[in-house]
């Protein structure tokens, strides 16, 4: 789990993160990010019921996204807030097709930044 310092919560963290951040997409993942001049990233994840209506596939969405972010922090430079939305078809991927796919995604999204 994420502390709290690194986690946005608040809708209105979001909303700035969408309408001032760069986009990136692939096949089942769309990432914004922004600067956020803190000493520290911080990551909002978003998966609606587009995905399933089913909570339980939700949550492992998000669990498992959570999992591969905390592994890939070490390529990502301190001071970014990052948002993740999971697009329709992320439910069936398995894991290491999952971590494949966030790993190209952020390391477009971080190359020139």
């Amino acid at each position: 789990m994420f502390a709290n310092k690194n986690r946005l919560k608040k809708e209105k963290e979001f909303k700035d993160v969408f309408q001032k951040g760069k986009g990136f997409k692939n096949n089942f993942l769309f990432l914004k990010i922004k600067k956020n001049n803190l000493e520290y990233n911080r990551l909002g994840i978003v998966v609606s019921k587009k995905i399933s209506n089913k909570a339980v596939v939700r949550n492992q969405v998000k669990r498992r996204l959570r999992e591969i972010i905390k592994k890939e922090s070490e390529i990502i430079k301190p001071g970014w807030d990052i948002v993740l939305v999971a697009q329709p078809g992320i439910e069936k991927q398995k894991f290491t097709s999952l971590k494949k796919e966030v790993d190209k995604l952020i390391k477009d999204a971080f190359k020139n930044n």
